[in-house]
C-alpha cells in the first residue's frame, strides 16, 4: 500500500515539472510575440525547450525558418522522413482543423507533430517538430505546446503581412506622389525620390504599361500587373514601380543614354506577357531621358500620352518612344483632345462629311501624295490607282476644304489635321 502511494506521488510529481515546463514555454513564447520577435527566435526556442528539430514550411513546402540543437539541416531531416503525397495528405487534414497532428514513423524514427499556422482565416504555413522523446506522459504536452507555438508563428507572420503591407503601401503612395507632382516643394519631391531609391546622377525613363483584354475574356488583371512589375523588378532591381487598376508605371534607370534600355525592356515585357497571358495585351509608352526628380511627372504624362496615341491609331499591344513619335510628340502637349478635334474639323471636315462614305479612300490618297512628294504619278503607284483617280482626289479635296497644297501653309496645315487623324478615330464619328 505504501509502494502503491509512492509511485502515484512520482506520477504526480512528474505530471507537475511538465506543466510547470509547459506553463513557462508558454509564457516565454507569448512574451516573444509581444517584444516583436521574429519568427527565426520563436523557432530556436521552440527547438531548445523541445530538445529536437523545428521547422516551418508554407503550404508549398518551402522552408521558412528551422532549428535544432542536434540536427545540422533541421528541415531537410523532418521533410525527408515524410514523402510529399503523404505530407500533402496530412496538411489538408491539419489546415481545416486547426489542430496539431502526431505523424507516426514508417520504420523505428520518432514520429512528427504536425501543426497549422493560422494568420487569420489562412494557413500560410506549418510548424513541423520532430517528436523524439518517447515518455509517454509528455505526448499530450507536446501536442499542446506545438499548438501554441504555431499560433504565435502565425501572431509574428501576421503581423510581418501588416508591416510589408503598409510599406508597399507607402511605398505606392510616394510613387503616386511623383508621378501627379502633387508635391508643391522641389525639396518635397526630391525627398521622395531619394527614399524611393531615385539616384538623380543617372539617366531615367518612365514607362507606363497599360493592361488590356478582350471584351469576351476575363484576365486578371492583378495577376498580370503583378507579373509585369516582376518582370521589370528582375530584370533590373534598382527599378521604381507602382501598379494600378489597369496600368504598371516602371521608372527605369539608364545605363548608357545612346542605348535605349527601357524600349528594349518594355518590348521584351509585351513578348513575355503575350507567351504568358493570350488574351491579353500590354500596350507601352518610354518617356524622354529625364534626370532630375521633378522630371518624373513630365515625363510620366508623355509616356501615358504615347500609350493613348498608339492606341488610338490602332497599334495596340506595341511599345513606343516618346522620342520615335516625330510630330505626334509636339501634339501630345495639347493635353485637351477636344482641341485637336476642332482643328481637324477645321482642316478636313467637308472632306468627311461630303465625300460619300468614302473619305477615308479620300484622305489616304492625301496622306500617300504627301509621303511622295506631291507626286500623283507615284502614288498612283503605291495605291494601285490611276493618276487621274489621285489628281481627282487631290482636287476634290482642295475643292471641299478651301485648300491650296501648292501653297506652304495650307499644306502643312493639312499634314498636321492627317496626323491628328491619325490619333483619333473619325470613323466612328468622334471627330
Amino acid at each position: 500500500m505504501a509502494a502503491s502511494g509512492v509511485a502515484g506521488d512520482d506520477e504526480t510529481g512528474r505530471e507537475n515539472v511538465a506543466l510547470r515546463r509547459l506553463v513557462v514555454a508558454y509564457q516565454h513564447l507569448t512574451s516573444l510575440a509581444v517584444h516583436d520577435a521574429n519568427l527565426e527566435t520563436v523557432i530556436e526556442l521552440i527547438a531548445e525547450r523541445m530538445d529536437t528539430a523545428v521547422a516551418v514550411v508554407d503550404d508549398k513546402l518551402a522552408v521558412l525558418a528551422s532549428a535544432s540543437r542536434s540536427v545540422p539541416d533541421a528541415a531537410g531531416y523532418l521533410l525527408t522522413r515524410l514523402s510529399h503525397p503523404r505530407l500533402a495528405q496530412v496538411l489538408g487534414v491539419v489546415g481545416p482543423t486547426r489542430r496539431a497532428l502526431r505523424i507516426p514513423s514508417d520504420t523505428n524514427a520518432p514520429s512528427i507533430i504536425v501543426a497549422p499556422v493560422p494568420v487569420g482565416a489562412a494557413v500560410p504555413a506549418y510548424l513541423l517538430t520532430l517528436d523524439d522523446d518517447e515518455r509517454d506522459d509528455d505526448e499530450g504536452l507536446r501536442l499542446l505546446l506545438t499548438e501554441h507555438a504555431a499560433t504565435i508563428c502565425g501572431v509574428i507572420l501576421g503581423r510581418e503581412r501588416v508591416v510589408a503591407a503598409a510599406a508597399t503601401q507607402a511605398r505606392y503612395d510616394l510613387v503616386e506622389g511623383l508621378l501627379s507632382g502633387r508635391g508643391v516643394d522641389p525639396s518635397e519631391v526630391r525627398r521622395w525620390a531619394t527614399h524611393l531609391g531615385y539616384d538623380e546622377q543617372r539617366e531615367h525613363r518612365v514607362v507606363s504599361l497599360l493592361l488590356q483584354s478582350t471584351p469576351d475574356t476575363a484576365i486578371d488583371r492583378s495577376r498580370l500587373s503583378a507579373a509585369v512589375e516582376r518582370f521589370f523588378t528582375t530584370q533590373v532591381p534598382e527599378a521604381i514601380t507602382a501598379m494600378r487598376d489597369q496600368e504598371v508605371v516602371v521608372v527605369v534607370p539608364e545605363q548608357d543614354p545612346s542605348c535605349p534600355d527601357a524600349m528594349t525592356l518594355a518590348e521584351l515585357c509585351i513578348g513575355r506577357m503575350r507567351e504568358a497571358f493570350h488574351d491579353a495585351a500590354v500596350t507601352a509608352g518610354v518617356s524622354r531621358m529625364c534626370r532630375s526628380a521633378l522630371d518624373i511627372a513630365p515625363a510620366y504624362d508623355n509616356a501615358r500620352r504615347a500609350v493613348d496615341t498608339v492606341i488610338r491609331m490602332g497599334r495596340a499591344g506595341t511599345a513606343v518612344g516618346v522620342d520615335d513619335l516625330g510630330i505626334h510628340r509636339l501634339l501630345l502637349q495639347v493635353a485637351d483632345p477636344v482641341q485637336l478635334r476642332e482643328f481637324a474639323r477645321e482642316v478636313f471636315g467637308r472632306v468627311l462629311t461630303k465625300t460619300k462614305g468614302n473619305e477615308m479612300e479620300y484622305l489616304c490618297t492625301l496622306a500617300c501624295y504627301f509621303r511622295v512628294n506631291n507626286s500623283p504619278q507615284r502614288a498612283a503607284k503605291e495605291l494601285h490607282l490611276h493618276p487621274n483617280t489621285v489628281s481627282y482626289r487631290i482636287r476634290r479635296i482642295e475643292e471641299l476644304a478651301k485648300l491650296d497644297l501648292r501653297n506652304y501653309r495650307d499644306r502643312l496645315m493639312a499634314q498636321v489635321a492627317l496626323e491628328i487623324l491619325d490619333m483619333i478615330d473619325v470613323t466612328t464619328g468622334s471627330l
